[in-house]
């Protein structure tokens, strides 16, 4: 690197994303020290099924794993691009709660393997989506002082709603502030009764993307943020399948730039990876798929290819918030970790992003190392 490429990388912050985190259910038996496995599942009843329909589609797992292992080639990934955050969307409870929530799906991992996170470096865990309350009051609150002891900031979920509704305050070194608002639409399947209050733990729902609730994150900023910060607001939003962009999610990004001066909309739920947007120089990432899930060897939706991850580097100028360059490495969940991505699905990845993200006037070009990038 040259001394001026060296001079411009320590003036840039780089922000890694990535859509949910799943390291609850099989992947959590796998760690060294699972929950117990029973499931309330009407086609499962134990989180060790999930295990074995991985190993019937791609081998046998270690087990124990060690905390880094899931991560697999993801670890070399941040080692080479060195972002100053990485924030997640962490969609699971981490408690040993026995309180599941009837709703079909229950997701938790132990908190001492919570220590996976801490393997991978994470500085903020976003807790506004429709799992992290699958066990309860009980296993909401747990999940969040597990997160305090581990040093991970959280977002998006706390025990009133003041909490629930407070920004992330990251510090970088030497480059400001990167401040994180999270919220849950109720499009996401997040019940509008997990909803913080006054008087009881909770997630910032949303039932609405609305003018109220771009007015309650600009004036979030205006009271937490500093001139220099920069701001993201991650956000929960719509079904797990299919490609479609909601008009009301598309002004609501808008109107998140142009009145909360926000810096990036960081936009998760779907399973797969969804449109990318560049509004006045600002980053929109309609959906960033699935990260880590326990899914292998389940049929159905495969043309969506939710087996493919993407890790997304934003590379942003901290002096004005504007995005400078993005950069993705594709992955492929394998055997409950994380694999570099062959090029026939590298290339697949690049079409599909580049088909729908023209929509809105962005395209995605693939690099001669195999990844990709704004084009």
């Amino acid at each position: 690197m040259s001394h001026g490429a060296a001079a411009e990388r320590r003036a840039t912050l780089r922000v890694f994303l990535c859509g949910d985190v799943m390291t609850g259910r099989g992947i959590d038996q796998i760690l060294p020290h699972p929950c117990p496995p029973m499931l309330y599942e009407p086609y499962a009843h134990s989180a060790l099924d999930y295990v074995a329909l991985a190993e019937s589609a791609h081998g046998p797992i270690p087990r124990p794993a060690d905390f880094a292992y899931v991560w697999g080639a993801a670890l070399a990934e941040w080692r080479r691009m060195a972002p100053d955050l990485r924030i997640v969307n962490l969609e699971t409870s981490v408690t040993r709660s026995g309180a599941h929530r009837p709703k079909g799906i229950n997701y938790r991992m132990s908190p001492e393997n919570a220590e996976c996170l801490r393997a991978a470096g994470i500085d903020c865990c976003v807790l506004a989506n429709n799992h992290v309350v699958d066990w309860g009051a009980a296993g909401l609150r747990e999940t969040l002082a597990t997160l305090r002891r581990l040093g991970i900031a959280a977002v998006g979920a706390g025990g009133d709603r003041d909490e629930a509704m407070r920004p992330a305050i990251l510090q970088t070194d030497g480059k400001g502030q990167v401040i994180v608002f999270a919220l849950a639409a109720t499009t996401s399947g997040t019940p509008t009764g997990w909803e913080a209050t006054q008087a009881a733990c909770g997630v910032n729902v949303v039932e609405a993307l609305s003018d109220a609730t771009v007015g309650d994150i600009a004036a979030g900023v205006a009271r937490h943020a500093r001139p220099g910060d920069v701001v993201i607001v991650s956000i929960h939003w719509g079904p797990n399948w299919g490609y479609a962009i909601a008009p009301a999610e598309r002004q609501f990004a808008h109107d998140l730039i142009d009145k909360a001066g926000v810096s990036i909309v960081h936009g998760h739920s779907s399973h797969h990876a969804k449109a990318i947007e560049v509004f006045k120089n600002r980053l929109i990432l309609y959906g960033c798929g699935d990260f880590l899930n326990d899914y292998e060897g389940i049929r159905g939706e495969e043309e969506f290819r939710g087996d493919l991850s993407l890790m997304y580097f934003a590379d942003i100028d901290p002096a004005s918030g504007t995005l400078l360059g993005l950069e993705m490495t594709p992955l492929q969940i394998r055997g409950f970790r994380l694999a570099a991505a062959a090029p026939a699905d590298v290339a697949w990845l690049r079409t599909t992003l580049d088909r729908e993200s023209a929509h809105f006037g962005t395209h995605i070009a693939a690099t001669s190392a195999g990844r990709l990038t704004l084009a």
